[in-house]
């Protein structure tokens, strides 16, 4: 995905109150640093925290963000609104999980009621 089209993607996030002001200037921030300002990761640790929310009818991904591990305390909040009761998942546990260095999928959940597939990975 290219840098205008993620930025097109957090500014409509602001924009449909998915994610606060504050949350996506540090996510623009970010991914205008090229997640590199700083970044603590070492080589072969995870660099991406991704976020892809899927219609569950159409298969369409309605939301692909990719946020710098710098910035997962960010992204475990942004996943935790779309889905926010989800049953068995604890965000603190989460985050110190991938903090651990847990990679590859984190999170495979789907919300019936909203008819939306969501799965967090870290890469």
């Amino acid at each position: 995905m290219s840098m205008h089209n993620e930025r097109m993607q957090i500014l409509g996030m602001i924009q449909s109150g998915q994610i606060s002001a504050e949350e996506g200037a540090r996510l623009l921030a970010a991914l205008k640093s090229g997640g590199k300002e700083g970044q603590t990761t070492e080589a072969g640790q995870p660099r991406w925290f991704r976020v892809r929310i899927t219609d569950l009818k159409s298969g369409k991904t309605k939301v692909n963000v990719n946020i710098p591990m710098t910035l997962v305390d960010v992204g475990i909040k942004m996943g935790a609104r779309f889905v926010p009761d989800a049953e068995g998942v604890n965000y603190s546990e989460l985050a110190e999980a991938i903090r651990g260095g847990a990679q590859g999928k984190v999170i495979d959940l789907e919300d019936e009621e909203r008819e939306e597939r969501v799965e967090i990975f870290v890469e």
